[in-house]
C-alpha cells in the first residue's frame, strides 16, 4: 500500500546511528545515503524508510498522533530492536510485550527516536 515513509531528523549522523541498530534485527539495511538523508529497506529491496532533513530547510518536528510501525519477523526481533533503540538514546514509550487489546498475537514495543518521532516495532505472529 505504501511506497515509502519519511521521518524528519535534525541530525542525520545521530539518527543514522539510532536507526542502524534499531533496524538491523528487523532485517532492514541501508540502501542509500546522501548528506541530508539515508534510506533503509529489506535486503535485496529498495529504500522504503527514509530519514532526512526536511526539504523546506526548517527544523524537523514531531507529528502529534503519528507512529511509524515497523514489522518484525519474530518476538525476539522486537526485543532486540527495542533494546538497540534504547541503547542508542531512544526514549521508552512501552516495553516489549503482548497487546491483546489490538489482537491476541500483537507483540509490540514503542519508543521515540532522537528527534522525538514515535516508533512501534511489532510482530503479529503467535510466537
Amino acid at each position: 500500500m505504501f511506497s515509502h515513509v519519511t521521518v524528519g531528523s535534525n541530525d542525520i549522523a545521530k539518527a543514522k546511528g539510532f536507526y542502524e541498530g534499531l533496524l538491523n534485527p528487523l532485517g532492514l539495511v541501508r540502501h542509500v545515503e546522501y548528506p541530508n538523508a539515508v534510506g533503509y529497506g529489506p535486503a535485496g529491496g529498495r529504500p522504503q524508510l527514509w530519514i532526512g532533513n526536511p526539504l523546506d530547510r526548517k527544523s524537523a518536528t514531531v507529528g502529534n498522533g503519528i507512529t511509524i510501525g515497523l514489522d518484525a519477523p519474530s518476538r525476539p526481533a522486537v526485543d532486540a530492536a527495542y533494546k538497540a533503540g534504547m541503547a542508542a538514546g531512544g526514549k521508552d514509550e512501552g516495553a516489549p510485550g503482548l497487546r491483546p487489546h489490538y489482537h491476541p498475537n500483537y507483540y509490540g514495543a514503542y519508543l521515540r527516536d532522537l528527534d522525538g518521532n514515535k516508533i512501534c516495532i511489532v510482530c503479529h505472529r503467535s510466537a
